[in-house]
């Protein structure tokens, strides 16, 4: 079994390069059992998401908003 460190390199990695089938099933793993390193597997995406679209001079993704608890009402 991976431990978080190894975890967090992979998903790392995996915004670089294919895994190869034992990363993926080992990731996958620990990712279903460790809430803490499929946050940390989720912000990285979002993060590289963000980073893409503001290179290419798009706005933000459409999902990348809704982690953050913004209420289409203003405040009072």
């Amino acid at each position: 079994m991976m431990n978080c460190r190894e975890v967090s390199e992979l998903c790392s990695q995996e915004m670089d390069r294919p895994l190869k089938l034992a990363e993926r099933v080992g990731l996958g793993a620990h990712v279903m059992m460790c809430s803490g390193c499929a946050n940390f597997r989720s912000q990285m995406r979002t993060l590289r998401q963000i980073a893409q679209a503001y290179a290419q001079g798009r706005g933000l993704p459409t999902d990348a908003g809704e982690d953050r608890g913004q209420d289409a009402k203003a405040p009072d």
